[in-house]
């Protein structure tokens, strides 16, 4: 069992920046690739962006260039670096994970929410224009 704890949202004007942080709880952090998700009022939850081992990682082609998913696997946490943020960034972003030892799956796999195993409580971020 993997308990994720998010922190780090906010309200931020656009082009600002804020780091978002993910703390998860058990052993083997290291096996876990995890995932950010955000969901906008109205809209469904989608993916942003994942981090596959310690350096493989895939973005939205909306946040690409922009936002920076890493992990410190001594620390159990990964994040998610948010810079030049636009009003449409805003939404409750939530850290998710899945068990993934082998990480042998398509990057395509990564992109749906439903192959996760474990999910944090969302932190709210706003960007205002």
């Amino acid at each position: 069992q993997v308990q994720l704890v998010e922190s780090g949202g906010g309200l931020v004007q656009a082009g600002g920046s804020l780091r978002l942080s993910c703390a998860a709880s058990g052993r083997t952090f290291s096996s876990y690739t995890m995932g950010w998700f955000r969901q906008a009022p109205g809209k469904e939850r989608e993916f942003v962006a994942v981090i596959r081992g310690s350096t493989t990682t895939l973005y939205a082609d909306s946040v690409k260039g922009r936002f920076t998913i890493s992990r410190d696997n001594a620390k159990n946490t990964v994040y998610l670096q948010m810079n030049t943020l636009k009003p449409e960034d805003t939404a409750v972003y939530y850290c998710a994970a899945v068990d993934d030892p082998l990480g042998y799956y398509s990057s395509s796999y990564y992109f749906e929410d439903s192959n996760y195993d474990y999910w944090g409580q969302g932190t709210q971020v706003a960007v205002s224009s």
